[in-house]
């Protein structure tokens, strides 16, 4: 039986001070699962011990170039030393396979979208808080030393109250570099559920909780030709909007501009900014853990803000193991399932808007994740 929600394991967790890592199941071996276990070597919160995949050469693959154990999924789901699910599967399976986690007495942690709808989102996170178990979800780009210095700077006052932000994220879609685009081009994919998590979620990280939502979107074209191998050449057909501009207004008041693209072939616009009263303030891309952060104060020169974080490199893994430190300490994990839910409610919002000509209100108001202390030694995530 596993423990309640963010308690210990009955057995000690703490020896010394040290940790007792989250042993944790890989489910879902493709395209982004080696930066996750790149990345894992970081952490001492946890480690992945078990691997699987629909397509077991992928999990033998895995399991050879990590040392890790391939299994079929559900003897991962059934391993009684194993406590926590890494769900790296595709957009359609995010859901189901996070149930079945839960339903195993594991905690979870899943890659972006939390679920293809609200509707079932909903459904993940009740089932976690019926049993006592920690949801987290991607991205946890927020945490790395780019966005975390522009969290301090705007809890600093640095920009004053802030009143408006504008995000972008365009290009001309993934078909020319991925062996296997086509979930891009389904539900649960789009530019806005692809990439918008990451642009939501950090403007949420910065502003609080989003209030309402108003949006137009488009679709390009019907088909997309695939210019990688092993299938360069092949069709595919685009299901799914390519095109989201929206405005977002936050419960602190400030509004914002997003535009998802994936009909761009080319732009000259920043990945965000955010104004306040007293100044501005020019984010990294929030695809990525580090990058550049200017300040302009009182219509000033951009000057260089110096990065107040670590965690710059690309450390994809820093949400899961948040979320299995917050397991062994009881403390709220930031990477939270509220976060990711309330991220899937604004996006759902992008279509019911565009299709209704309606502004649509959110229902959900996550907490504000909490920064991460300054100082923190390399690998850890507590002061």
């Amino acid at each position: 039986m596993m423990a309640g929600m963010g308690q210990p394991r009955d057995e000690p967790s703490l020896v010394s001070g040290v940790m007792d890592p989250v042993r944790v199941g890989l489910v879902g071996c493709g395209t982004i699962a080696p930066a996750y276990l790149r990345a894992s070597t970081t952490f001492g919160a946890f480690e992945v011990v078990a691997c699987a995949d629909i397509a077991p050469a992928a999990a033998a693959a895995i399991g050879r170039e990590y040392g890790i154990e391939p299994l079929p999924v559900d003897d991962v789901l059934d391993r009684d030393d194993i406590e926590a699910i890494l769900n790296l599967t595709v957009p359609a399976a995010h859901a189901a396979v996070n149930r079945a986690a839960l339903s195993a007495g594991k905690h979870v942690y899943c890659e972006k979208p939390f679920a293809l709808d609200f509707a079932a989102g909903s459904e993940v996170l009740a089932q976690a808080r019926s049993a006592g178990l920690l949801v987290g979800c991607a991205p946890d780009t927020f945490l790395g030393g780019g966005h975390q210095t522009v969290r301090g700077l705007i809890d600093a006052g640095a920009i004053g109250r802030p009143v408006s932000a504008t995000a972008f994220m365009m290009n001309h879609g993934h078909e020319s570099w991925h062996p296997n685009p086509d979930f891009y081009y389904r539900a649960g994919g789009g530019p806005l559920f692809d990439m918008g998590p990451y642009y939501l979620t950090a403007l949420v990280h910065a502003l609080g909780p989003i209030a309402r939502v108003a949006s137009l979107c488009a679709r390009g074209v019907d088909t997309r030709r695939i210019g990688s191998e092993p299938r360069a050449g092949e069709s595919i057909p685009v299901e799914v909007d390519t095109h989201a501009a929206g405005v977002l207004e936050f419960d602190g008041g400030a509004v914002a501009t997003v535009v998802m693209s994936f009909d761009v072939w080319r732009h000259s616009n920043r990945w965000l900014e955010i104004h306040g009263v007293e100044g501005s303030l020019s984010a990294p891309d929030p695809n990525r853990f580090g990058g550049s952060v200017r300040l302009s104060a009182g219509g000033g020169d951009w000057q260089e803000a110096p990065l107040t974080h670590g965690y710059t490199d690309n450390v994809r893994s820093i949400g899961l193991a948040d979320l299995c430190a917050g397991l062994r300490t009881g403390r709220p994990h930031r990477c939270s399932g509220e976060l990711a839910l309330h991220v899937l409610e604004a996006m759902e919002a992008f279509g019911r808007s565009a299709r209704d000509g309606v502004h649509v209100a959110l229902t959900t108001r996550p907490e504000r994740p909490a920064p991460l202390p300054r100082g923190l030694d390399h690998g850890a995530l507590d002061a």
